[in-house]
Order: structure tokens, then sequence, then C-alpha cells
């Protein structure tokens, strides 16, 4: 990674994460059902099992992600969005290899997540499979949907 980018342990209380999670959020929410989106608000993210992440350029705010672990060998992807201003910059690349790493870090074997399922999604959907996730069925506590797409892979 370059010096110029940088990844913290992030505690949500910074307006300018606080504002591209309120941005994820409504983002999510105009592209799928409310009953269809999984997102994990304030509360959620700062739970026991979850760890949230911000990626940073030269020192401005670029994105986030979050790991949320489901037992000892399964994780999921959470809350990954990528700042406006940083679109096709990598950002989501970044911050997506350093959650394989740090899942396989606890000991994850597997990592999935949940996702929208329209247009809106695809360039989502083609990162992840860009980096060896397959479609699959609901995972943990999710249901079939028509809005949601499934993805996992093994580490």
């Amino acid at each position: 990674m370059s010096d110029s980018w940088r990844i913290v342990e992030d505690d949500l209380s910074g307006a300018p994460i606080r504002t591209l999670l309120e941005r994820h959020f409504a983002g999510m929410l105009a592209n799928s059902p409310v009953g269809s989106c999984h997102f994990l608000d304030f509360d959620g993210l700062r739970a026991g099992g979850v760890t949230f992440w911000s990626i940073h350029k030269e020192g401005v705010l670029a994105g986030c992600g979050a790991l949320k672990m489901l037992d000892g060998a399964h994780g999921e992807i959470k809350s990954m969005r990528t700042a406006d201003a940083f679109l096709r910059q990598g950002v989501a690349a970044r911050m997506l290899g350093h959650i394989i790493t740090e899942a396989r870090r606890h000991g994850a074997e597997r990592l999935s997540l949940e996702t929208g399922s329209g247009t809106a999604f695809e360039p989502a959907l083609a990162l992840y499979r860009r980096h060896g996730f397959e479609d699959c069925e609901p995972f943990a506590d999710y249901r079939p949907d028509p809005f949601s797409r499934f993805m996992t892979r093994r580490l």
C-alpha cells in the first residue's frame, strides 16, 4: 500500500465518517425496499464481533468497511462504501484486501457478504467477483430475497 493511503480502525465519532455512513444508508434505502436493506446502523457497527475501518488518502476520508465475525470460522463483510470523490481509484479493492487479511487473522476460513441485486450494485458485484467471491445461498440469518445477492469465498 502506498504511503499516501492509510487504513485505521475507526470509532465512528468523526463527522466525515458519520456523513459517509449516512450517505451509505440512504443509498441502500434508495435502491432496495426497507425490508431488504441489511446494513448495520451506527450501534450495529459498534457491536461486539464487528470491527470497522476507514481508509484515507493523504489524510482525506476515502471510504470504509467492516468485518462482522459470525462465528470462529466465518466472517461477513459489512458497510463497504467509497466516498464519491474517490470512486474508481482503488479504494474498495484496498479495503477489501484489508478485510480479507483481517478475517484470516481472526481465524476465518470463509468470508461472505450480502449486497443488493439492482443495477446500482453491479460495480460492487464485479469487484467481489474479481476477488474470488462466488454467488451462494443466504447465510447466517438471511432469507432468500429478490433484492439481495449473497456471495462467499474460502480464505
